[in-house]
């Protein structure tokens, strides 16, 4: 049989981190040990029923049978408006101002194919999703990395951004509230954002996808809630954590109308939309009660403060996230991340993905992801503790 070679775009896409981590997890997993995997970054809830009666009942509709407009259902762009406009008070068009997206992650690494050539500049943050260096790969961009720190709440320091880059970047990649770190940000934190990248036609992408999970009764802020930020940026909306809708692949992007008109005409050369039952099942999801929504972020807010609480009373010095359903832990000393995170699965059969995989200046951290029960997540403070470390 012949092996064919890969191309050389496959060859310069960046290394799955965390392949090694499921591996990993795998080996101990078949070793006997019951482990429990606090690294992935999967919803472990059910979606909401009312959303699954509609998928069945727009499943048996004919007309759906039949392929969807290309560019998306008008159904749902104007739902996602009216989510927005309730939600948000945001005005958009639904059909100048919204893409439908084949997830949120098809978008992200879309879009610097859509507005950027081979050798053009992205800032992105570290640490971050790593398949935001998944869409530089693919459309031969540089990156450049914004460092997020814990001593400016995980927000990058635009004022650190030498002037040479910043007038030579096409784009900005931000995401609150923030995978890995759980930050979230603030409306003056967009608004200089809004002026930053306007007056040197940067687009901005912000990444919304924990958009629905905010802690401590503070609901998230939508970039484009602040003046300017529709003229000069786009953000991705996706279904997969605020609805618990992560394998149905959907998601919109919102915001500045030559954008998405540019994800319109790269996705007309890829795919012919969304099923759209799938569609009609997610507009029934914005427009509908959102209480299983709220539902959902109270059991990641129950189960934060039951991790956070167990690691303080360990005598482990960590600090509640305000949004996501991830913690960010810092590591004790004497430990790298990978080495911290080594040991938590050998010793106490957690598993945890260490900050490295993220960044650079993700070393030093542990991400935990709130997605299994209380009842786990205390049993995983109970393994830890009993390691003597704290």
């Amino acid at each position: 049989m012949t092996t064919f070679k890969q191309s050389d775009l496959l060859k310069s896409l960046p290394k799955q981190f965390f392949a090694s981590l499921v591996q990993k997890v795998n080996k101990v997993k078949t070793e006997g040990h019951d482990v429990i995997n606090l690294g992935q970054g999967n919803p472990d809830q059910p979606t909401p029923r009312h959303i699954v009666d509609r998928l069945k009942q727009a499943a048996e509709n004919p007309k759906n049978h039949k392929y969807p407009p290309f560019s998306g259902k008008s159904e749902l762009k104007r739902a996602a408006a009216e989510f927005y406009q309730r939600e948000y008070g945001v005005h958009l068009d639904p059909e100048k101002e919204i893409a439908i997206l084949f997830g949120g992650k098809t978008g992200l690494v879309e879009l610097p194919q859509c507005l950027l050539n081979p050798g053009d500049i992205m800032l992105v943050p570290d640490p971050g999703y790593p398949d935001y260096w998944s869409g530089a790969a693919l459309a031969k961009v540089h990156m450049e990395m914004m460092p997020l720190k814990e001593k400016n709440h995980f927000l990058p320091l635009l004022s650190d951004i030498p002037s040479e880059i910043a007038d030579k970047a096409k784009m900005m990649i931000l995401n609150y509230p923030n995978n890995p770190t759980g930050a979230v940000a603030t409306k003056e934190f967009f608004e200089e954002t809004a002026e930053f990248a306007s007056s040197r036609d940067i687009c901005v992408v912000h990444d919304f996808a924990y958009g629905g999970i905010g802690f401590d009764g503070k609901k998230p802020v939508s970039f484009l809630q602040v003046e300017g930020a529709k003229e000069t940026g786009i953000e991705i909306y996706t279904f997969s954590k605020t609805f618990n809708m992560a394998g149905w692949r959907v998601a919109f992007a919102a915001g500045n109308a030559s954008a998405i008109e540019a994800i319109n005409l790269l996705q007309d050369h890829i795919y012919v939309s969304i099923f759209g039952a799938i569609q009609d099942a997610a507009a029934e999801a914005l427009l509908s009660s959102q209480q299983a929504a709220q539902e959902i972020n109270n059991v990641y807010e129950k189960r934060r403060n039951v991790l956070i609480s167990g690691l303080q009373e360990i005598g482990w010095n960590v600090k509640a996230p305000q949004g996501s359903f991830f913690a960010w832990l810092k590591v004790p000393s004497g430990f790298t991340s990978q080495q911290f995170s080594d040991l938590l699965l050998e010793k106490a059969h957690v598993a945890v993905a260490p900050g490295i995989g993220f960044g650079k200046h993700g070393e030093g951290y542990v991400r935990v992801g709130l997605l299994t029960s209380e009842q786990r997540l205390q049993e995983a403070v109970n393994r830890i503790k009993s390691l003597g470390i704290f």
